[in-house]
């Protein structure tokens, strides 16, 4: 896993499907892997994260290097990753390239997931079981 950045993200959502298909980060940095919570609950990285307490319920998660960001902290991230090709890649750096920004919209974008989710009766990913 070292060297490259891996998204793990909600695949029930609509907002976070289009975030894992559009976001390209700079050849520099190396590959993109995509993990989908929902369905790739027995990835290594799944382990980790919830080693580490996060959830994903809260927040997506990027790992990079030996190091987990969540929520704001990896939407800026990828922000400061992106290879600035593309509409959405150009919009984040726009956006979220700030930390203190990024903290600001964040609970938003996680309010407006949030409801999607709902309306569409996907339930919550509950990757740390209840605690």
């Amino acid at each position: 896993m070292q060297g490259d950045v891996w998204f793990v993200y909600d695949g029930e959502c609509p907002l976070c499907r289009v975030a894992a298909q559009a976001l390209r980060i700079r050849q520099s940095v190396g590959r993109l892997h995509l993990v989908d919570a929902r369905t790739e609950r027995d990835h290594p990285l799944m382990a980790k994260i919830n080693a580490a307490g996060l959830d994903l319920d809260e927040g997506m998660v990027l790992a990079y290097g030996d190091r987990l960001y969540h929520g704001a902290e990896a939407l800026t991230l990828m922000s400061l990753l992106g290879s600035g090709r593309g509409w959405f890649n150009r919009m984040n750096a726009l956006l979220f390239r700030s930390p203190g920004l990024a903290r600001v919209t964040y609970p938003l974008m996680r309010a407006v997931r949030n409801l999607l989710i709902r309306l569409l009766g996907a339930g919550k990913i509950d990757n740390l079981g209840g605690r």
